[in-house]
């Protein structure tokens, strides 16, 4: 709906001023009028020409949706009325993308539509775990439980989140850096060298005419070079794009020796938290497992979580495709199969969770310590190598003198 700037005076001759939401100037004005305003002037807001570009659009972040979700259970524990509650929080919100989000829902809820349908047309802001989520709590009347579950699952999930970006991010900024160096010593300083040893008259020593020729290739074909790694990353991201490419990747990731065993007690993690969150709210197990396993983020993981739920509509019990898969640990499986058995599958994997939670950190902790010594003799090696190759020659001259 467009957006009315106004101006006007209330009933004790006060100037006031602001902006409301209204479908066209007439309800504008019936709105203000309702508020007692007089001289009132009113126009459009103009349109922001980026406004509709989703380059500069906002982006909802997931501490957005955790704040909103703590306020959405805390006013319908207050007992608002749930198109209210949408109201105050769309309208507080400095977000304008989620901003416009919520009110559209708003708009919706007014209609008759449920929150769950009203939500799962912003798939991009709340996924179908969420969607799903608060579909349960509105069939069973404990919206305000679903919605707090959902808010301290959200949090645990984005922790998980910033511990895995935490460990690359180190490895990353030494790898940059680390190219950055290797790229400014062959474009700028080898060169320098390489005229003057072209005055010595004599062959260069092996290390040295290498790092020579490196640096010739690199400055003759820089361009190219830049246009390969961006085929090359093209060609991964489709093939990543495929149900093949994204299967034999993920199964490759997790394979890999250190890197495999975070990926893995992520996943188990994920799996466990994500389905006991969607039990506990009352969630079918068949319909919860679909939705665990479109969100796993691993098309291994995912694949075995669809057999799961296939297994279970023939009456298996959860264990025994899980433990067929080879996916997860055999004490994960087990502790399932005893949760299941005593009827507290729920309890049960948020038991699992909280101690793969553990387990991620230690891990993380863990390919933190190794990769720091490892990243420093890299580092050490490239560049001492380097200024080595680059001063043989002067120490065999120096030798010669």
């Amino acid at each position: 709906m467009p957006i009315y700037i106004w101006k006007g005076k209330n009933s004790y001759g006060e100037k006031r001023k602001g902006e409301l939401e209204a479908p066209d100037e007439g309800s504008a004005l019936a709105q203000l009028r309702r508020l007692r305003m007089d001289n009132i002037r009113i126009k459009e807001k103009p349109k922001d020409l980026l406004e509709n570009i989703p380059l500069f659009k906002p982006k909802v972040t997931g501490k957005d949706v955790v704040i909103f979700t703590r306020q959405l259970s805390t006013m319908i524990d207050a007992g608002l009325p749930l198109v209210q509650c949408l109201q105050i929080l769309g309208k507080q919100q400095s977000n304008t993308t989620f901003k416009k989000v919520l009110l559209e829902i708003q708009g919706d809820v007014e209609t008759g539509t449920t929150l769950a349908d009203s939500m799962r047309k912003h798939p991009k802001v709340f996924d179908n775990l969420y969607s799903n989520m608060i579909e349960a709590g509105e069939l069973g009347g404990i919206l305000d439980t679903i919605l707090s579950r959902l808010a301290v699952f959200k949090e645990k999930s984005m922790a998980l989140q910033k511990k895995i970006k935490g460990a690359m991010t180190y490895p990353a900024i030494c790898l940059g850096i680390s190219i950055i160096i290797l790229v400014v010593i062959l474009v700028f300083v080898v060169p320098v060298f390489d005229r003057m040893f072209q005055d010595f008259g004599s062959a260069l020593p092996a290390p040295t005419q290498l790092v020579v020729d490196m640096s010739n290739f690199f400055k003759g074909n820089f361009i190219y070079l830049i246009i390969v790694a961006f085929v090359l990353s093209w060609i991964v991201k489709r093939i990543y794009g495929t149900e093949k490419g994204r299967l034999r990747i993920d199964s490759l990731l997790l394979k890999t020796p250190v890197v495999g065993t975070l990926l893995r007690r992520v996943a188990v993690a994920k799996f466990t938290r994500t389905l006991s969150t969607m039990l506990q709210s009352g969630v079918p197990i068949l319909e919860a497992l679909e939705v665990v396993g479109k969100t796993s983020g691993n098309k291994v993981i995912e694949r075995a979580v669809f057999r799961t739920a296939e297994s279970i509509a023939e009456g298996r019990p959860i264990a025994e495709p899980l433990e067929e898969s080879g996916v997860f640990p055999n004490m994960v499986v087990q502790m399932i199969n005893v949760g299941e058995s005593v009827g507290a599958l729920d309890t049960m994997l948020e038991k699992i969770a909280d101690f793969y939670d553990e387990e991620v950190d230690q891990a993380v902790d863990n390919l933190t310590a190794m990769i720091e010594p490892f990243m420093m003799v890299f580092l050490g090696g490239m560049i001492g190598g380097l200024v080595v190759a680059m001063y043989l020659p002067i120490f065999k001259m120096a030798s010669v003198v």
